[in-house]
């Protein structure tokens, strides 16, 4: 290997830590995001006793979507920096899940994230329908059944990817060499 080629290794393997930055940045605006939270939660604290059901059922699915909306940003901070930068060492014993995460399986958990926040928000026009044109009610609908089976194909592929079976009990599966 030449000087000039170890070079260019180096540089680009240290590069990896400029996205450091954009995990910071991340996790700034998740900061920000769950100020916005405590705002919304005190405004329904303030008002849950005049609200009817359906408002409150609105409001508590808004608590939900951004609970998601900030896991889902953890997850990504969290397996980027791991799976890209550098190995995490501090806390360990409380993420064992990280080190299982393949890119593969981060983009198929973060689609399954992006469905869940989907479903809520589909739900949320659904309870409150008459606010809405059909249209864009279909429009929101599609857009949702997009999103599921852009997941769905992920998954397949990540299946497929890991040299999975995609059903169990199918051949090739692990339970079914075990028994053989």
């Amino acid at each position: 290997m030449t000087k000039l080629e170890s070079l260019i290794e180096r540089a680009l393997m240290a590069s990896r830590w400029i996205l450091v930055v954009f995990y910071f940045g991340l996790a700034a605006g998740l900061a920000v995001y769950a100020a916005a939270f405590l705002l919304k939660l005190a405004k329904l604290a303030g008002g849950a006793f005049s609200m009817d059901e359906n408002g409150m059922i609105l409001a508590m699915l808004g608590l939900i979507d951004a609970a998601l909306v900030a896991s889902l940003v953890v997850m990504v901070m969290l397996s980027g920096y791991e799976n890209f930068v550098s190995k995490l060492d501090e806390g360990r014993e409380d993420i064992s899940w990280l080190g299982k995460l393949s890119a593969g399986t981060l983009k198929v958990k973060v689609a399954s994230a992006i469905v869940a926040i989907s479903s809520i928000h589909l739900l949320q026009v659904f309870l409150n329908i008459h606010s809405y044109e059909n249209a864009r009610v279909e429009q929101l609908t599609w857009m949702h059944l997009a999103f599921v089976i852009s997941a769905l194909v992920l998954a397949v592929l990540d299946k497929i990817m890991d040299g999975r079976p995609l059903l169990k009990g199918a051949p090739g599966d692990k339970a079914d060499k075990a028994a053989s």
